[in-house]
């Protein structure tokens, strides 16, 4: 195979098989990229001995990664014959020969195959040749065996797939060049079965739910004419209309799923009393929905899927082929927490670099799709002892990368520590945290002091925290010092405290998320991956493994061959649990695992997602696909793309039982228009809320209100790159019921843009407060504008100036007595706060606080 084919898209591979291979991070999302895993180093405990996985000059006893249990116990048998013999037992064998592991049974005169004996490297290296899948290592017998079960040496049996996994893709990567791929494997032949449907007639609903319930109960709020209606009208006085809003909260199949279920039991909303002067009771309240709901199921029989739809053939989303992670730059982790166990109290390091600092978790939950949820008081913290890899790895190479992938829970937290190794509050080695909207980064090295001070801060214009899930990275290295990444963007910082050594570092530190050691740095999110690398990334690598995504996500593969004439095609898609009620699919795609099949000139149209039988009522967003299949649009290498948008699909049994298909109006010479049922719209209600008869100002107008009261062009361009980026933020209507505090927050940073523009520039300054301020505008607050009775006329200077621009004189006094009492506060203030706080600094505060106030932005 030529290098271009392997760049450019698929490799096809023994078994009717095909491998995703390497492209670049613009290229197809289909198309990933494992790199070959680089030997991992040795490391050298105490004694001399080697500890763990490594490509070191020769073997040694290794101490098992995951647990840090015991490995082989010395090895002085043969010598490795070849490097790939050299490879397996660095890599594989010294996490495997221990007594405590496969070692126990697989031994000479033991259990075979013996492909753990300790008595010969190379007849064990042939024993396990047969046991593993050189292509797709996740594949392997070993791995599956131990994911089954088998001897499985962690608490989690996926753990230790994914341990056994690591390794042998150590081991391969240890002598081979060879990028390994996602390896496409279609699933098991599966025919679409039926599932339950709303029937026309609501009769059943209403006797058994509207009724005895939903009237009953929920029609203080969720009816037109209640005196404060709440949407859906799910418990109207009109039957129909409550049938009809009701339908999107019943889970027909497993009624436990049931959005009327899961609000009383897990969200505890409005529930009622079960006995006449009782307490509230969620859970009589939440039993009493389900029986009712589940009575109502029981009264709708299974409906067949049409048989003459056009549909492909089905599958789980678990049949699917694991997506995520793949193409991952990994060469030099070690330490990963890729959290796919999904319960206990252990977060395994599944890096394959032993000892594994596995992570004792306090206070923290699992997440769905692979993550752990941080909430206060919670950490996960490994210990001192196998946390001191880190030190003996990233000091051997003065580099080191943190990477995460988090979802902060906000975006007001401050000295919260997202990853750190450290010892308390002022002690530490590394740190990246989150400082309100600001990434923080701190290194211990010859340039800064024991807690990494001076910090590097990302700009607070950039903005670069959010509360959305992000691929944050933070690298170091002598030239550059730190530098952080976000979402494989260098965010442009430089490193205040520059590179130097890290021979300072204390190796008795431990590694921890989400907190400090002392429990006084709380950050709070979600965290779905995370990873420490004794390299620094390059921008390319830290983009590859942006692109690589994160959390649990397949290529389901919907054979439609039988459609097609075409062997082995399928419409690819990738799909993941969107959250706990609802799927997310995304960029279907025609491929086919023959390389000698081209489709010809194949008609497509209108695709819909199905699932349990039935097509999905809402969330279709390939109903309008038309188009050819074959050549030029498809290729071998990276099939056909049919669009680039994605479907949030709901959920129906859960992730474990939910069987997908899809139905075409038109696949090759099948055809079959779709015809969706008959909608009711419910009658149109007269919307009779009371309107305040004040507003907030939009966004345009606060931008033009801050230029003509500062004197500051809207074409600033600290202003303009500002409103740009905030523009979205700022209120998109004047409705003042619908104003909200991430508007607020937008418009203060404006005004402090608007300020600072204004106080900084002396022609505007001067036109703006007169020449007053200019001789004391680097003085100390305290002098210019304290307590003492002479600076009273300082502060009216300031506080005169902001009146009359922002409110006025032309108005309701009491407004502008109101402002000048509260300036005059504000700038008496600041000094005892402060007390190196300039002229300049509290200057600005106070025309902040008035750009931003209801003077201002209220209409």
């Amino acid at each position: 195979m030529n290098a271009e084919h392997l760049v450019n898209g698929f490799e096809l591979i023994p078994g009717g098989r095909r491998a995703l291979k390497s492209l670049p991070v613009v290229a197809l999302a289909l198309v990933l990229i494992t790199a070959a895993a680089c030997s991992r180093l040795p490391l050298a405990s105490p004694d001399g001995t080697v500890t763990g996985a490594g490509s070191g000059p020769g073997p040694g006893p290794g101490t098992g990664g995951g647990t840090g249990g015991t490995g082989g116990t010395g090895y002085s048998g043969p010598a490795a014959a070849n490097a790939d013999v050299l490879s397996f037992q660095s890599n594989l064998w010294v996490n495997i020969s221990g007594s405590d592991r496969c070692g126990g049974c697989h031994q000479a005169g033991g259990q075979a195959p013996l492909f753990a004996r300790s008595d010969d490297v190379n007849l064990a290296y042939q024993a396990a040749g047969p046991l593993v899948n050189f292509t797709d290592p996740t594949q392997s017998e070993l791995v599956l065996k131990v994911g089954g079960g088998h001897n499985c040496f962690l608490a989690s049996a996926q753990d230790c797939a994914n341990s056994m996994a690591t390794w042998i893709k150590n081991w391969i990567g240890g002598t081979s060049s060879a990028a390994l791929g996602i390896v496409l494997t279609p699933p098991p032949d599966q025919s679409v079965g039926g599932g339950k449907l709303f029937p026309l007639d609501s009769s059943q609903f209403q006797a058994l739910i509207w009724s005895p319930i939903l009237r009953r109960f929920c029609s203080d709020c969720h009816r037109p004419d209640a005196a404060t209606p709440q949407t859906p009208y799910f418990a109207s006085s009109d039957p129909a209309q409550a049938y009809i809003a009701a339908q999107p909260r019943l889970n027909l199949n497993t009624p436990s799923q049931s959005r009327f279920v899961v609000r009383l039991s897990e969200q505890f909303h409005h529930c009622w009393a079960m006995a006449a002067g009782g307490a509230p009771d969620c859970p009589g309240s939440a039993a009493a929905m389900l029986a009712a709901i589940t009575s109502y199921a029981d009264q709708i029989p299974v409906t067949n899927v049409d048989p003459t739809l056009v549909l492909s053939r089905a599958l789980s989303l678990k049949q699917g082929t694991p997506a995520s992670g793949a193409s991952r730059y990994e060469a030099n982790v070690i330490a990963k927490y890729e959290f796919k166990t999904g319960a206990g109290s252990t977060a395994y390091d599944t890096s394959g670099l032993a000892p594994g600092a596995d992570l004792t978790l306090t206070g923290i939950g699992w997440v769905s799709g692979w993550g752990i949820s941080i909430g206060a008081g919670g950490s996960a913290q490994a210990s001192p002892s196998a946390s001191q890899k880190l030190s003996q790895m990233i000091q051997s190479t003065g580099e080191y990368s943190i990477e995460v992938w988090a979802t902060p829970a906000n975006v007001a937290q401050s000295n919260a520590y997202i990853v750190t190794y450290s010892g308390d509050n002022t002690h530490r080695n590394m740190t990246l945290g989150q400082h309100a909207m600001q990434y923080e980064a701190r290194t211990r090295s010859s340039n800064t002091d024991n807690n990494g001070a001076p910090a590097l801060l990302t700009s607070a214009m950039g903005v670069f925290a959010q509360a959305s899930l992000q691929h944050v990275v933070l690298t170091y290295d002598a030239v550059n010092g730190q530098q952080i990444y976000v979402n494989g963007t260098y965010t442009g910082d430089a490193d205040p405290g520059k590179g130097g050594t890290l021979g300072n570092w204390d190796s008795t530190f431990a590694l921890v998320l989400g907190n400090e050691i002392t429990g006084q740095r709380q950050w709070q999110g979600v965290i779905k991956f995370a990873a420490i690398h004794s390299r620094a990334l390059t921008a390319a690598q830290v983009q590859q493994n942006f692109a690589a995504g994160v959390g649990e996500r397949y290529y389901l593969l919907f054979n439609v061959s039988s459609l097609t004439g075409v062997l082995q095609s399928f419409i690819m898609m990738e799909a993941s649990q969107y959250d706990s009620y609802s799927y997310l699919l995304r960029k279907p795609r025609f491929i086919s695992l023959d390389p000698n099949a081209t489709p010809a000139n194949i008609p497509i149209s209108g695709i819909r997602i199905g699932v349990n039988g039935t097509i999905a009522s809402v969330g279709q967003s390939y109903v309008t696909v038309n188009a050819t299949l074959g050549p030029p649009s498809y290729t071998f290498a990276s099939g056909q793309l049919l669009s680039n948008v994605g479907a949030v699909i709901a959920a129906d049994r859960g992730a474990d039982s939910d069987i997908f298909f899809l139905s075409f109006d038109q696949l090759g010479s099948n055809l079959h228009p779709f015809v969706g049922p008959t909608i009711t719209n419910p009658p149109m209600t007269a919307d009779n809320t009371p309107r305040p008869d004040w507003g907030i100002a939009t966004f345009e107008r606060v931008n033009r209100s801050m230029s003509a009261i500062t004197g500051v062009p809207i074409t600033s361009s600290t202003v303009s790159a500002l409103y740009n980026s905030e523009q979205q933020s700022l209120p998109p209507a004047s409705r003042i019921d619908a104003f909200l505090p991430a508007q607020q927050a937008a418009i203060t940073q404006l005004a402090t843009a608007y300020c600072g523009q204004l106080v900084d520039t002396r022609s505007l300054r001067d036109a703006f407060f007169g020449p007053g301020l200019d001789a004391s505008i680097t003085a100390t607050s305290a002098a210019f504008f304290g307590a003492a009775m002479p600076n009273t006329t300082n502060r009216g200077i300031v506080i005169n100036a902001l009146v009359a621009n922002a409110i006025g004189t032309n108005v309701d006094t009491t407004a502008a007595t109101a402002a000048h009492n509260e300036l005059d506060a504000l700038l008496t203030r600041i000094p005892t706060l402060s007390s190196t706080a300039t002229v300049s600094q509290a200057t600005k505060a106070a025309c902040t606080a008035v750009l931003a106030s209801a003077a201002v932005t209220v209409q």
